[in-house]
């Protein structure tokens, strides 16, 4: 049979009852329990955790009740969870991996499945490899369990657990949070309905909350912390007079922040801050990583700091496989996603802008002047994504043109290409990017230059490029 089932950039997503179903949900835990039977801290047990999706926490239990029949322990979470929640617990426990029911940012007619390994972070690509081959095996026969999730319970093979808590004494041993607390810095946090709600506000004062609530239509937007989708947030951080506007997404593992005049401060920003922090306030060594979609602005720093710089494909398991192989300061890709040294090999929205926050209150500057200082000295560098939804057969004529090679962008002439993913073509003071989603039926342009209108002129015209 062919499998509706295929693993892309984070884990696999599909659309609730569509392909999305307890049958197979149960079949992908199987061949998930089959892998990590083989592991060496197998009788450590597997962290399952799951975000406010719609039937999430019934899909947990599903994958729970499966690793249990199959001689795993399984330690649930007893509450709704982010991810960075599940990679902590993983590590702390010594676990052999992890599990996650969460489809991050996607649309709220999408769940889905993701893998962690036993270092706390994204399962690495050859995890994932060996998870895939053990479900093509799965795939010939359904999925039969002795015992439910309640007796499992009740003889203690699976358990649950407080992992917020830990999540959040966690977090206070790594950042100083008595001085956020003490400099008063004024915060909005808006959780999108998703994972993070609720669990800002353990850590630190937070003046304005928003979309705290459980709704699994995310309010009739998607959970993904972008401009468009970030509005209230950013007129509630003017109107209150906040001093940084927080946002996290489905599964909180992603960030989106505003400063406080209501401008959004993208993850690039947030990436060359935070770098810039580690090395001349900390004194921290290390090498960088970056996805393929990242500001040229991190090369940059990295020549001026003499830090070796990686460059990776998008999908943060990419990123992760640096962090835990060396010694990493930041790694980030270009949608929220950022990693730091000092706490995991794993993207953490709620952390990095807590560590915003510390930032601000160590260097006694505005977000918006501490943007300004690295603009000033690097140059300025603006940004912007357009994600297009296109039936397959305009998805590949796209494709193939790119393939065919470009020689102009609208009015701008090619200076050279990578395709380390998709086609990236470079033009003087900027580039233009255009891949295919691994998580989503679309094309995404990308575009970087030292002006917006710039940046809307490459996207526009490599939109209509086909």
């Amino acid at each position: 049979m062919s499998s509706p089932i295929k693993f892309g950039t984070d884990g696999w997503r599909g659309v609730i009852a569509d392909d999305f179903t307890f049958e197979n949900v149960a079949r992908v835990a199987l061949a998930t329990a089959h892998y990590f039977k083989r592991h060496k801290k197998v009788k450590n047990g597997v962290v399952v955790g799951y975000d406010a999706r719609f039937l999430s926490k019934e899909f947990a239990e599903k994958s729970a009740e499966v690793l249990a029949n199959h001689g795993i322990r399984a330690i649930i979470s007893d509450k709704i969870s982010s991810t960075p929640m599940v990679s902590l617990l993983t590590k702390q426990l010594n676990a052999a991996g992890g599990v996650v029911i969460t489809a991050s940012h996607n649309p709220a007619n999408y769940n889905g499945f993701k893998i962690k390994g036993d270092f706390g972070g994204p399962a690495h690509p050859e995890m994932i490899d060996k998870v895939e081959r053990e479900l093509k095996r799965v795939l010939k026969s359904k999925v039969t369990q002795k015992r439910s999730f309640q007796d499992l319970v009740e003889r203690g093979l699976i358990q649950k657990r407080d992992f917020t808590q830990e999540y959040v004494d966690d977090v206070k041993t790594k950042l100083d949070i008595p001085l956020i607390q003490e400099s008063g810095i004024k915060i909005a946090y808006d959780a999108m309905h998703g994972a993070g709600q609720g669990v800002l506000e353990k850590i630190v004062q937070v003046k304005v909350s928003l979309r705290q609530t459980f709704n699994p239509s995310f309010g009739g937007s998607r959970p993904e912390p972008l401009p468009q989708h970030l509005k209230s947030l950013a007129a509630a951080v003017v109107k209150e007079g906040c001093d940084i506007g927080i946002s996290t997404d489905g599964d909180a593992d992603r960030i989106g922040a505003y400063d406080e005049k209501g401008n959004f401060v993208d993850s690039h920003r947030i990436f060359a801050i935070i770098l810039k922090y580690f090395v001349e306030q900390k004194k921290w060594s290390g090498e960088v990583a970056k996805s393929f979609s990242v500001s040229q602005i991190i090369n940059k720093m990295c020549q001026k700091y003499q830090l070796v710089l990686h460059e990776t494909p998008i999908g943060f398991k990419y990123l992760c496989r640096l962090m835990t192989d060396r010694d990493i300061l930041v790694a980030a890709e270009e949608s929220g996603g950022l990693g730091v040294k000092g706490h995991l090999p794993e993207r953490d929205g709620l952390y990095i802008g807590l560590l915003l926050c510390e930032i601000m209150a160590t260097r006694r500057k505005t977000l918006s002047s501490l943007v300004e200082e690295l603009m000033h000295e690097f140059g300025w560098h603006y940004f912007n994504r357009y994600d297009a939804h296109l039936t397959e057969k305009e998805k590949q004529r796209i494709l193939k043109a790119y393939t065919r090679g470009v020689q102009k962008i609208g009015e701008f002439s090619v200076q050279r290409v990578e395709t380390k993913d998709g086609f990236k073509l470079f033009v003087d003071n900027g580039w233009t990017l255009v891949r295919a989603s691994g998580t989503e039926p679309l094309i995404r342009f990308y575009a970087e230059s030292d002006s917006p209108e710039k940046v809307e002129a490459l996207l526009q015209a490599a939109r209509r490029i086909s």
